[in-house]
């Protein structure tokens, strides 16, 4: 019997010390959430959600404390971020104090910055690190309809003035009007690029923007296409295009008279949101 018991305890022993530190870790959540909420010293920052704990960015963290930089080490555990910092605590006793440390110092602005949504701890008896992330969740805040019609829009916009595409010079345009073929061509295009995790204005089928078109039943006289990649906003492709002197020059091209557009989002894909811009001039 007395030999059982032996083993009893040396089996419970690193379970004991698990539960330990697990208790260890939540407690030091809950304290950077009442930081994040407002408690020591911090003031309120508006109504922000907690921290949510994050076992990737505790190996991230796990990282940086072996001399790591904070991107390798993202990359190093799989954990893609739209945004992400993180907070180093050294001194004699930070880890058996870990809880009264960061209670004790005035780390608020980090803490509650809104963009961040997950967190990761690591910590050792002379240094504590911390990881911030918001983790990429890229999402268009417009729907499909709105956002081509926003598009139609900053465009027209652009074509009723002067202006150069690079070296070249375009006079004001004449608007152009919305096309739902070309829009759905624009859609597949899109779609396909999210999906597939490319970004090209060759599909993989060998496609080019003018069988695209066709495929969707527009016959036309010119056409070209227009792409973008990362973007959120329909603002911020447009501007992206207009920066850009051959998309500039399909965008101010007084030869297209109709166009259509479309976005699609993937967070697997590399870009997370990809935008098709396809114009026109029918036959």
């Amino acid at each position: 019997m007395r030999k059982s018991n032996d083993w009893d305890a040396v089996f419970l022993l690193p379970l004991l010390l698990a539960v330990c530190i697990d208790a260890a870790a939540a407690d030091l959540y809950g304290v950077l959430n009442g930081l994040r909420a407002g408690a020591g010293g911090c003031g309120t920052a508006g109504k922000l959600g907690p921290l949510k704990p994050q076992a990737a960015l505790e190996r991230a963290a796990k990282e940086l404390a072996r001399g790591n930089k904070l991107e390798p080490s993202l990359n190093e555990v799989g954990y893609r971020a739209s945004r992400s910092k993180a907070l180093q605590i050294r001194g004699e006793g930070v880890g058996a104090n870990a809880a009264e440390v960061l209670a004790g110092q005035s780390y608020c602005g980090i803490l509650q910055d809104p963009a961040m949504t997950e967190a990761g701890l690591y910590v050792e008896a002379r240094q504590l690190w911390l990881v911030l992330a918001a983790p990429f969740a890229p999402a268009v805040p417009v729907s499909g309809p709105v956002a081509g019609q926003r598009v139609l829009a900053l465009v027209n916009r652009a074509r009723a003035v002067s202006r150069h595409c690079g070296s070249s010079a375009f006079g004001a345009a004449p608007p152009l009007r919305w096309n739902d073929s070309l829009a759905e061509a624009a859609r597949w295009h899109a779609e396909d690029m999210a999906r597939h995790n490319y970004f090209s204005h060759r599909g993989r089928d060998g496609s080019d923007p003018g069988k695209r078109v066709e495929r969707a039943g527009y016959r036309y006289r010119a056409v070209a296409e227009n792409l973008a990649g990362g973007q959120l906003q329909p603002e911020d492709a447009v501007a992206g295009w207009i920066k850009s002197p051959e998309h500039c020059a399909n965008l101010m091209d007084p030869m297209f008279t109709e166009m259509g557009s479309a976005y699609a989002v993937d967070p697997r894909s590399e870009m997370g949101v990809y935008w098709a811009q396809a114009f026109g001039r029918p036959r």
